[in-house]
């Protein structure tokens, strides 16, 4: 991008209007101290941004955005950086949080690291005019790159406990249904007035009909009629309308509970695998399941209860108020108190339960861990260890609650205590009124009724405290998935890949997984139709080249292109749809078997699922299953041997016919017969497709039209099998080693064949 700066003025912090953005916005005295172009906006998609910093501010136009932003720099402003899996993050922040944060490429990391240091001398500068010394102290070099901060790209930027205004986010998932929630707030609105009526009708019950038959009148049966009347009249008109309101918002609460279970499960499969490694399966779950049922409850009808708590406070406050206002003052006496124990249990309460998702998270990791790897745990006889740790979480987890209980146990009966004596205040006061004919019995009567239903909804509200609590941390926690934006960015504008010839490019390819380089400035260029294979020892990088082919992780540096197209500049779904993949460990979903087979195309018939397996060689086996295709395949494939399994994989593979194949040590895991069994399959499914394969046997890449080596991330030899042996490098090398292992081991085996015959022969024939 090219740079043009021209002077102008801007207010600091302000958007620069439409007609400076032909330069940036620099004071008349201000100077440009360093400059760093970002390529990814906020949701990670590439475009063009620009940073600076001068000796007065930083600006800076974001990616998605036309004009120019301006902060100035002052004591309290801080440039922290991080990378991870391929994205690099600047944030700007304050005293009050984060002002703003741009993401690039780790292509940009050197300038990243220079933009920080220069940085950091513009505020030691400040400092130094602040405290009015004469002379700066000597800065860093800003060509010297700045220490490197690591953490997780994801990482939350503090921990501080979750706002209940976090609610208010949910608001994204109510929109939809904002009709129906209005009829259920007027609905609401309607069965507390309607409950309201009782109470008020007593004052006309005491007053002239009661306390005047005591008085030796007559009862008026006409009257006493007409208010029996509407004393059951306003209870149906109550229990309608309660009945109508519970069951709308219980209908628009399952289904917010629905859309964001869908959302962030959505969410989740888009997000890249850095995300998922650093994150416990039982953790996810959580969030996903008992978070969206906790906070689905709580708009179901925790929220229902608080809304009717509130009207019907309000309501009742405003009768109370016309019928005595003096009388009603009284009533409020505990409102203070009762808000001031709100505020300050309600912090605690926050901090607590956001602790307790967190150490329930440790019990669903346990489960998480032990249930799918129950055979590993039996074979080494670990029963009573995981018990045991299972054991500590689950005690954690009651240790935790019952630190939180004891504050909720004193704060709830305290409110009772406060309501009760309120009530007691009402009725003393109360009487002194009647006693002095300033009220009446009836009045009196109904004040207590109404009195009865306003504190009982205080001591509603109260209780609220703590379900809301847990709505908002259940909240948060959810919504750390929603905002978390995928390290590998969808093209804006995806270009269509159409018919794929399956030419691979890698161009100065380079990764860093951290602080850690694991592909350094690697050229490659695989023709369609050709098969590569990739060689070296354990953390070379094989694994990690495959990854980023398939954009499980995007380059640091450099390029992939898919014939002439980088791979970044097509929709991920649309490139992988092209790439069938053999890993050392095939998973196998829960489901039959034709299930499995047709996982990458749903929509196959039975024929073509049988064809795939037969050029996989699975067919025959597969009959000999119990229910043939339909038989039930156990989670992760249990019943099934490893070569049973790969069988599968490569059938799922030859099912969706990919113009690239990745084979990842598809036969390191299984004995040699079976070995030669999968080989057979896999010569079908290479056959006419651009392969990429990564052997620990040397022996099963000698069909490979060419092979490469790898160590330390770089490429150091390329050739046959033959050329690579010839020249006596690294591979001949690898190929030596594991020719004298295979050796060796033979040779034992041979010597336990003949010791065993050996013993055989001494044995008395009978």
């Amino acid at each position: 991008m090219p740079l043009q700066i021209t002077p102008a003025s801007s207010p600091a912090g302000g958007l620069v209007p439409a007609s400076e953005q032909a330069g940036v916005p620099l004071r008349p005295s201000e100077n440009v101290r360093g400059t760093l172009e970002v390529d990814l906006d906020a949701r990670l998609r590439f475009g063009d941004g620009l940073i600076l910093i001068t000796d007065q501010r930083l600006i800076a136009r974001f990616p998605d955005e036309t004009g120019w932003h301006a902060w100035e720099l002052n004591p309290g402003l801080a440039l922290g950086h991080h990378d991870h899996a391929g994205v690099g993050t600047l944030e700007l922040r304050d005293g009050t949080g984060l002002l703003a944060a741009w993401r690039y490429t780790l292509g940009h990391n050197p300038a990243a690291l220079r933009l920080l240091g220069q940085f950091e001398q513009a505020m030691a500068e400040l400092a130094t005019r602040a405290a009015g010394r004469a002379e700066a102290p000597p800065a860093d070099d800003p060509d010297e790159p700045a220490a490197e901060e690591e953490g997780d790209a994801d990482a939350p930027a503090d921990d501080k406990p979750p706002s209940t205004w976090t609610l208010l986010r949910l608001w994204r998932f109510a929109h939809p249904y904002r009709w129906p929630l209005l009829a259920a707030f007027l609905l609401t609105l309607a069965s507390t007035a309607a409950t309201l009526v009782p109470p008020y009708l007593t004052i006309p019950l005491m007053d002239k009909v009661l306390i005047p038959f005591q008085s030796g009148q007559q009862i008026d049966t006409d009257l006493v009629a007409w208010l029996l009347l509407g004393l059951l009249g306003s209870a149906l008109v109550a229990w309608v309308l309660g009945w109508a309101r519970t069951y709308i918002l219980a209908l628009v609460s399952e289904r917010m509970g629905a859309d964001l279970r869908t959302t962030t499960y959505e969410h989740l499969l888009k997000l890249s695998l850095e995300y998922f490694g650093g994150r416990r399966t039982g953790d996810l779950m959580a969030r996903i399941g008992s978070e969206t049922d906790r906070i689905n409850v709580f708009l179901s009808l925790h929220l229902l209860d608080f809304a009717t708590d509130v009207l019907m406070i309000l309501m009742t406050a405003a009768i109370l108020f016309s019928i005595d206002p003096t009388l009603a003052l009284v009533t409020l006496v505990p409102l203070p108190f009762i808000g001031w124990m709100i505020h300050v249990v309600r912090d605690r309460l926050r901090t607590g339960f956001e602790k307790i998702d967190r150490v329930w998270s440790e019990v669903t990791n346990v489960l998480a861990d032990t249930i799918p790897g129950i055979r590993v745990v039996k074979a080494f006889a670990q029963e009573d260890r995981e018990a045991q740790r299972f054991k500590s979480a689950n005690h954690h987890n009651l240790a935790v609650n019952d630190k939180l209980n004891k504050l909720w146990s004193l704060f709830s009966p305290t409110v009772t205590l406060l309501t009760e004596i309120g009530l007691l205040v009402v009725w003393a006061f109360g009487i002194w009124l009647v006693s002095r004919q300033q009220i009446t019995v009836g009045v009196l009567t109904a004040f207590l009724a109404y009195i009865g239903r306003f504190y009982a909804r205080l001591d509603s509200m109260s209780r609220i405290v703590s379900v809301t609590q847990k709505a908002a941390s259940g909240t948060k926690r959810i919504f750390e998935i929603l905002d978390h934006v995928s390290s590998v960015p969808e093209a804006s504008n995806p270009v269509p890949l159409g018919r794929v010839q399956g030419r691979i490019t890698v161009r100065d390819a380079s990764f860093r997984y951290g602080n850690r380089s694991v592909i350094r400035h690697l050229d490659l260029d695989i023709a369609p139709g050709e098969m590569v294979g990739l060689v070296g020892h354990s953390g070379s990088g094989k694994s990690t080249m495959v990854n980023l082919i398939c954009r499980f992780y995007d380059v640091s540096d450099g390029a992939i292109a898919i014939d002439g197209i980088d791979i970044r500049q097509v929709g991920l779904t649309d490139w992988r749809r092209h790439i069938g993949l053999v890993l050392q460990e095939p998973f196998l979903f829960f489901g039959t078997i034709a299930d499995n087979i047709a996982y990458g195309k749903p929509d196959a018939t039975r024929e073509d699922i049988v064809a795939a397996a037969r050029a996989a060689h699975a067919h025959e086996f597969i009959l000999r299953l119990p229910h043939g295709y339909d038989s039930l395949v156990g989670e992760r494939g249990q019943g099934l041997s490893g070569g049973e399994r790969q069988r599968i994989s490569i059938a799922s593979a030859l099912l969706i016919d990919p113009r690239i194949l990745i084979l990842d040590e598809a036969t390191a895991s299984v004995d040699t017969e079976t070995e030669r069994e999968i080989q057979k399959a896999l010569d079908n499914l290479v056959r006419g497709r651009t392969t990429i394969a990564i052997a620990h046997r040397l022996s099963t890449l000698r069909k490979a039209d060419r092979l490469v080596v790898m160590d330390k991330g770089r490429k150091v030899e390329e050739g046959t099998h033959e050329q690579l042996i010839a020249r006596r490098g690294a591979y001949w090398r690898l190929y030596d080693a594991q020719a004298r292992q295979e050796k060796a081991e033979r040779e034992r085996m041979l010597a336990i064949d003949e010791d065993d015959l050996a013993i055989a022969s001494k044995e008395p024939h009978p």
